[in-house]
């Protein structure tokens, strides 16, 4: 049964960021805006497929983008490639976010894991509008910009056990496609047929990351760690331009390519820390390379179906302020983001999205694991009872369905080395 202060706490968390939007925060850019002016990064802009470094609207937004060493769900793609072995359960996932100047990101995304091996795919597509005008203000031409990518993941878990749970390293590989709309000649007004083509341009490029996952100054009881920390690199790669007749072929502007270090300390089972720090890297000239970024976010559990997040990340000289909503119904996972966002523009810019996600479970890991802890437990009752062949057999049995559960290994082992140590008694005395 959902008491009244319950309704009543998810109501006014859910109504957060829509009443942050209500606000007149006119003063608060002024002022944050005037603090961060020193930060203003100078080689802002100058790489291309920028449509890589928006979040796609899930909770990793809702957390400041600080996800690279946290990383538990669908968002992992453009953060940490090795997390997708780490997943608690598979899902398929659709993200819409309404990013800032009338334009619009869609990404649909699915991975899953199978034992230490993950695998995933994600295709996303930014968009907005296009439109020329004539030296006279007419409309003469009207198209959409795009940029769409395409993404493969795979990963392992490493020397996964009890305690440790493991080294995850992974990689994506990515190709993304730039499309520019023809454009007119301004004498004539008549579209330039493959003029838009030559200035398109095709990116490739991967990711590889790792993982760590332990427990550290743990005060709850559960199974999972409580600790990530993770490394990422990340759009390494060329970009290609000057297809079709009207270009020349050759490099387009650099990637964004970046270097990523997080990490996430869950403090209580409910409450949950992250922290992120990216170093922007030109590779085409290292003396360009962007100003370095970092964010903070806080993970609030509720209830079960229930979680609030809150986030902070400052590139350059525009923080950006997060705050955002997780519900469960069943399978079905939904978010709801609202990002205050300090860009250049002269008006601070807010946006919104949305993501819905569908669980695909867990492939019996949560079976198999219950399973283990009763076999362990009645290992530990036929111990108790000095019935020490049973309950070898139990624990045997907890490792079948669970090999690195290491405190069954360690009760065998001591079973064992009790009983060689008692036959050696025997023999001893049988010489006396």
């Amino acid at each position: 049964m959902i008491t009244r202060t319950r309704l009543f706490l998810t109501a006014i968390i859910l109504s957060l960021p829509f009443k942050a939007f209500a606000l007149d925060l006119t003063d608060v850019y002024n002022t944050l805006g005037n603090a961060f002016y020193n930060m203003i990064d100078k080689n802002e802009g100058m790489t291309s497929f920028q449509s890589l470094n928006i979040p796609c609207g899930g909770r990793e937004e809702s957390l400041g983008s600080a996800f690279t060493g946290l990383a538990d769900d669908i968002c992992f793609f453009d953060y940490n490639p090795a997390a997708s072995c780490l997943l608690k359960n598979g899902e398929v996932a659709l993200f819409h976010n309404s990013w800032i100047a009338d334009s619009n990101m869609e990404t649909l995304a699915w991975a899953d894991r199978f034992g230490d091996l993950g695998l995933g795919a994600k295709l996303k597509c930014f968009y907005t509008p296009f439109t020329e005008y004539n030296y006279f203000g007419d409309r003469v031409a009207g198209n959409y910009y795009s940029e769409t990518t395409g993404c493969l993941n795979a990963s392992y878990n490493f020397f996964h056990g009890y305690y440790f749970k493991g080294l995850a390293v992974g990689g994506n590989l990515k190709a993304a496609w730039r499309s520019i709309p023809d454009y007119t000649n301004n004498e004539t007004n008549a579209v330039i047929k493959g003029s838009g083509l030559a200035q398109s341009a095709l990116g490739l490029m991967g990711d590889v990351g790792v993982m760590m996952t332990f427990d550290a100054f743990k005060s709850f009881d559960s199974r999972d760690a409580n600790l990530r920390v993770g490394l990422s690199a990340v759009n390494l790669g060329v970009s290609l331009k000057g297809f079709g007749s009207q270009g020349s072929f050759g490099l387009d502007d650099p990637l964004p390519s970046a270097l990523c270090a997080g990490a996430s300390y869950r403090l209580l089972k409910f409450l949950a820390f992250t922290a992120d720090f990216r170093q922007p890297m030109n590779f085409q000239n290292f003396s360009k390379s962007g100003l370095w970024s970092a964010g903070i976010g806080v993970d609030w559990t509720v209830t079960n179906y229930l979680e609030f997040m809150a986030g902070f990340r400052l590139k350059g000289g525009n923080p950006r302020f997060s705050l955002g909503s997780e519900f469960k119904i069943k399978k079905f996972i939904f978010d709801v983001n609202y990002t205050f966002d300090l860009t250049s523009s002269l008006n601070p810019v807010n946006h919104f999205s949305l993501s819905a996600r569908v669980a695909l479970g867990d492939r019996g890991r949560k079976i198999k694991r219950e399973m283990c802890d009763k076999y362990y437990t009645l290992g530990l009752d036929e111990y108790a009872k000095g019935n020490y062949d049973e309950a070898v057999k139990w624990w045997t049995e907890a490792l079948k369905e669970d090999k690195s559960f290491t405190p069954a290994k360690k009760w065998i082992e001591t079973v064992r080395g009790s009983q060689r140590l008692y036959n050696r008694v025997l023999d001893i005395q049988s010489l006396d």
